[in-house]
């Protein structure tokens, strides 16, 4: 019999990889899609909705980035937490706990009277996300087979669509009904509450069919002080990465909509047509990222996604109203077409830890995102938009540190070292 796919060290027999062909489980893998869906919804709501919840309450720039830090900080310190805690012992059932605690920060972001319940709203919010995303990208793992960039693809578009969805639903939804607007996502994340369940169920039983034997002590593969620190070279690298793509991709999604109604008097609902099209165009972008790095080669591709960036970045803030169109278009789907394989190539670099990686990469994404929120709101309020925004056209810059990573033959040789 084939062995488990989640517990990577039993593929290494007598020195050599098996093959993983393990079947593609397409159910799971759309289900678990979609709650990433509705679950990156009501996260990026949060940031969509900031120009009305600064003009009802009258906050500064910084405030309302501190509201994007108190969520996205949330998810980034929990997420490796949660993670650690999942490679150590599968919990099949944090999932729909995870939504639950989504649903009580919603309602709580509608019935909120001022700042700091609006704080503590998107707090649960920010901890149902964290408890949501290492168990949902195990699942995705397991689920996906031997084919592991497209089921991560798979899984993560369900997350950049819910961004896309998140300007559409403000525009329809938090524009003419204010902040009570959100009482209707209830409906939503209480749906998807009863997905996971379902989920759930099925992890379970998948832990119960292909239980992970416990390992002893001393029988682990040591790997050498020159392997572990070019891995760990390898990984800053990446954390370098999510950095650039992160903080750039937080510009456009929060601040971006702002310039537009500042420059081109732009109503609300105009401006969230082009944060749509940047969303749109990313989800995309990441689902055709995993099966293009099978293909390509995974290194290939995040040079791609950072390097093909940095021109179209470079003139988004010169072009008028007409041409910023396709431009974020064709920036969201370049930029975030390296998402997934970000995520793959780091869990290739410490196989087993799979919840520990997942949590880390993403985590650590909403983190810098958190701080970015809080960074650039300064800078705004201290030297204007449009400057602010001119200097972070320049981060993708740095992208071009996706060359010192080791190329997909040297992952390979260190994963099976690993084993």
């Amino acid at each position: 019999m084939q062995p488990p796919i989640e517990n990577i060290a039993s593929i290494r027999t007598a020195g050599t990889l098996k093959p993983d062909v393990k079947p593609t489980v397409f159910r799971i893998l759309i289900a678990i899609s979609i709650v990433h869906l509705v679950n990156d919804t009501i996260q990026a709501v949060i940031p969509a909705i900031l120009p009305i919840l600064k003009n009802a309450m009258n906050l500064s720039y910084m405030q309302a980035g501190i509201i994007v830090f108190a969520l996205n900080m949330t998810s980034s310190v929990m997420q490796p937490v949660v993670g650690l805690y999942s490679d150590r012992k599968p919990t099949p059932y944090l999932l729909p706990v995870g939504m639950v605690l989504m649903t009580l920060g919603v309602l709580g972001i509608a019935f909120s009277p001022g700042y700091w319940t609006i704080l503590l709203s998107v707090l649960l919010v920010g901890l149902g996300s964290a408890v949501f995303h290492p168990e949902a990208s195990r699942v995705a793992y397991m689920a996906g087979g031997s084919r592991r960039g497209l089921a991560q693809s798979i899984f993560q578009v369900g997350g950049n669509s819910g961004q896309s969805l998140a300007a559409i639903m403000t525009a329809l939804i938090f524009v003419p009904l204010g902040q009570l607007g959100a009482v209707w996502f209830t409906v939503i994340t209480l749906g998807a509450v009863v997905v996971q369940i379902s989920i759930a169920k099925w992890y379970q039983g998948y832990l119960i069919a292909h239980p992970v034997p416990v390992k002893k002590k001393g029988t682990g593969i040591e790997v050498s002080p020159e392997r572990k620190k070019q891995i760990t070279f390898a990984i800053t690298v990446i954390m370098s990465l999510l950095f650039v793509r992160t903080w750039y991709h937080s510009s456009i999604m929060i601040y971006y909509p702002f310039q537009l109604m500042e420059k081109f008097n732009l109503n609300l609902q105009q401006a969230q047509i082009y944060i749509f099209l940047f969303a749109a165009t990313g989800a995309l972008g990441t689902f055709l990222g995993g099966p293009l790095s099978d293909r390509f080669g995974r290194r290939n591709v995040l040079f791609f996604s950072m390097a093909g960036t940095v021109p179209l970045a470079l003139l988004l803030p010169h072009v008028d109203a007409f041409w910023a169109y396709p431009l974020v278009a064709v920036t969201g789907l370049i930029l975030m077409s390296g998402w997934s394989v970000t995520v793959v190539y780091a869990q290739e670099l410490v196989p087993g830890m799979i919840g520990t990686v997942s949590g880390l990469t993403t985590g650590l994404s909403f983190g810098l995102g958190a701080l970015g929120a809080v960074a650039l709101g300064g800078l705004t309020d201290a030297f204007g938009l449009d400057a602010v925004l001119k200097v972070v056209s320049v981060l993708p810059i740095l992208g071009l540190l996706t060359f010192l990573l080791p190329t997909d033959k040297k992952v390979k040789e260190w994963y099976a070292e690993q084993q």
